[in-house]
C-alpha cells in the first residue's frame, strides 16, 4: 500500500476534508500523514495531496508556486480542494502531470489513488453531491473539527468559494451527532462545528443550526462547542432559539458574524442580504442576552465600489461595535466572482486602507484584552508548542501559559498578567480545576 502525505491550506472546513481523505485512505490500508510537503519530506511518500484554498489571490499564488516546485521533483501529485474545483486550468498550467480532485469528489480519493497507479493522471471534477459524514472517522484529539455542510445559499459578488463548493448540501444530523459522540469518546474537549456558512445548515432539509446545536449540547460529556462562521442574513430564521442554546454552559460564548462593510450601498453591491442597522441590532441583542459574549467579524477593504467615505464608515462601525476579533482582508478580484468585472481600485489605495483599518482593529482588541489583566479566568487547555501551552476562556479568548501543571484537555485557573491585541497571557494559580 502507498505512503501518502496530505498538506492542507485554508479554513477549518478544508482541514475537515483532509481528515475525511485520511480516514478513507487509511481504511484502504494506506499510510497517511498530515503535514507539509517540502523538498525533503516528499521523498518519503509515494503520493502527495495538496488540499487547496482559493479565497484570496496571495494564497492561490502561494499554492501554485508549491505545485510548480513539486512538479520539478517528479512527485505523484494530487491537487484537491477549492483551487482544483474553481481553476483547474491554473493547476494544469503549473503542473500538467498533476491529478485533480474537486471538493465534491474528495470522498473518491481512494479511487483516484488506485487509478493513478494504473493509468497516471486523473481528473475528478464532475458534480458529486454526497454526505461526507459517511466517511468521517473521529480520531483521538483534544479538538474535533466536525463538518456539517458544504456550499451555501448566498451569492456574494466577491466570493470564489461558492463557485468551488457549489450550492448548499447539509449533512445528516444523525451522522453529525454520531461523529460528535465518538469524538468525545476519543477525548475531544473542543468541538468545532464548521461549514462554509454554518448559518445555512439544514435550510435545505427543513431544519437549522439552532436545532442541531440544541441536540449536540444535550450529549453526555465534558466538552465545549465552538460555532463557526455564520452569515448574518440567516439569523432572523432562528434567533431566539439560537440564543437559548447559547445559554448552555457547553457552548463557547463566541459568535463569528462577518459584516464585510460598514456602508449599506457597498453591502448591496456585495450582494450581502442584510443592512448595517440589522447587523448592529443583532450584535446589541446578542450581547444583552449572552453574558460575556465575544464577537468576531470580517471586513473587506477596497471593494471596487467602496469610496473613501464608505471606508471611513466601516472604520466607524468597528469603533461602535468593538469586536473582540476582526479579520481585515484586502479585496482581490477573483476570476469567477462578479466583482472582478468592475473597475478596480488602485492597489496602493487598497493597501493604505488595509493598514489604517488594521491599526484600528489592533487598538480595539488590545484595549479590550488589557481590561482583563488581573482577572481570573477558567481556561481549557487545547494546544501546546515548544514555548507555551494555549487554551481558551469560556468566551473563546486565547490564553498563553508557561508550563501549567495540567495537561491538554484539562482546565486551569489562570490570572491574566499581560495582553496583546491577539491574546491574553496568564499564569496558573492554585487550586486549578
Amino acid at each position: 500500500m502507498a505512503r501518502i502525505l496530505i498538506q492542507t491550506y485554508g479554513c477549518t472546513l478544508n482541514q475537515a476534508d483532509s481528515r475525511i481523505m485520511k480516514s478513507i485512505l487509511e481504511n484502504q490500508g494506506h499510510s497517511v500523514t498530515l503535514g507539509e510537503a517540502t523538498e525533503e519530506t516528499v521523498k518519503n511518500y509515494d503520493f502527495v495531496i495538496l488540499n487547496t484554498c482559493t479565497v484570496k489571490t496571495p494564497t492561490e499564488q502561494k499554492i501554485l508556486n508549491k505545485i510548480s516546485k513539486l512538479k520539478a521533483l517528479n512527485t505523484r501529485l494530487i491537487v484537491a480542494g477549492c483551487l482544483a474545483s474553481a481553476s483547474p486550468e491554473k493547476v494544469e498550467k503549473a503542473s500538467p502531470q498533476a491529478s485533480i480532485v474537486s471538493t465534491q469528489n474528495v470522498t473518491r480519493i481512494g479511487e483516484a489513488i488506485e487509478k493513478i497507479g494504473v493509468q497516471g493522471k486523473v481528473v475528478m471534477d464532475k458534480s458529486n453531491i454526497t454526505d461526507k459524514m459517511f466517511f468521517y472517522k473521529p480520531e483521538e484529539s483534544i479538538i474535533a473539527r466536525i463538518p456539517v455542510a458544504e456550499g451555501c445559499l448566498s451569492n456574494c459578488s466577491f466570493c470564489e468559494t461558492k463557485f468551488a463548493r457549489g450550492p448548499l448540501n447539509s449533512f445528516s444530523e444523525k451522522l453529525i451527532l454520531a461523529a460528535v459522540k465518538e469524538s468525545i469518546k476519543r477525548g475531544a474537549k473542543e468541538i468545532e462545528i464548521t461549514a462554509q456558512d454554518t448559518g445555512a445548515y439544514g435550510l435545505d432539509k427543513k431544519t437549522d443550526i439552532a436545532e442541531l446545536l440544541s441536540k449536540i449540547v444535550e450529549l453526555e460529556g465534558d466538552f465545549k462547542v465552538r460555532l463557526g462562521m455564520l452569515n448574518p442574513e440567516h439569523l432572523n430564521r432562528y434567533f431566539d432559539r439560537l440564543v437559548e442554546v447559547y445559554q448552555n454552559e457547553k457552548m463557547y460564548k463566541f459568535i463569528h458574524l462577518p459584516v464585510q462593510s460598514g456602508r449599506h450601498k457597498v453591502l448591496k453591491d456585495m450582494r450581502r442580504n442584510y443592512t448595517i442597522e440589522e447587523f448592529e441590532d443583532y450584535i446589541k441583542e446578542l450581547r444583552s442576552k449572552i453574558n460575556l459574549l465575544s464577537v468576531e467579524t470580517d471586513m473587506i477593504v477596497g471593494f471596487p465600489t467602496e469610496t473613501r467615505e464608505d471606508f471611513e464608515e466601516s472604520c466607524e462601525l468597528l469603533k461602535r461595535i468593538r469586536p473582540d476579533v476582526t479579520n481585515v482582508s484586502k479585496f482581490g478580484a477573483r476570476p469567477h466572482a462578479d466583482a472582478s468585472k468592475l473597475e478596480q481600485l488602485p492597489n496602493s489605495e487598497i493597501k493604505e486602507r488595509s493598514v489604517e483599518m488594521s491599526r484600528i482593529v489592533r487598538s480595539i482588541q488590545a484595549e479590550k484584552r488589557k481590561m482583563l489583566i488581573g482577572s481570573i479566568q477558567k481556561v481549557l487547555l487545547t494546544e501546546k508548542n515548544a514555548h507555551s501551552t494555549t487554551g481558551r476562556t469560556s468566551n473563546y479568548l486565547t490564553v498563553a501559559l508557561n508550563f501549567p501543571s495540567h495537561g491538554l484537555g484539562e482546565y486551569v485557573n489562570a490570572r491574566i498578567t499581560a495582553a496583546t491585541s491577539a491574546s491574553l497571557i496568564g499564569e496558573e494559580i492554585q487550586p486549578s480545576v
